[in-house]
């Protein structure tokens, strides 16, 4: 058996080594690959959300218009302004 020195130790294969790196930066992608995932299910969300709100708006102004004009309609006359007496100064 070889002696096995701590501070020299065996030359390893350059494979190997990319192995090894590459294990270590595996689970950092999946996680970032999880969170972009949840960023544009929220994205997604808000956007869905934001139509939405856009449609019961303009159904809003759309309903509130049709009794703007229905209320126009159906007023009353205006009542006929009394006539102001005109004074004469001299």
């Amino acid at each position: 058996m070889a002696f096995h020195n701590p501070l020299n130790p065996p030359a390893r294969s350059p494979e190997g080594l990319r192995r090894t790196a590459q294990a270590q930066f595996a689970p950092a992608r999946g996680a970032k690959q999880t969170l972009a995932d949840e960023l544009a299910d929220a994205r997604d969300a808000a956007d869905a959300n934001t139509a939405k709100l856009r449609a019961l708006r303009l159904m809003k102004q759309v309903t509130d218009a049709q009794a703007a004009a229905l209320a126009a309609a159906n007023a009353p006359p205006p009542k006929p302004k009394k006539p102001r007496p005109k004074f004469i100064l001299g």
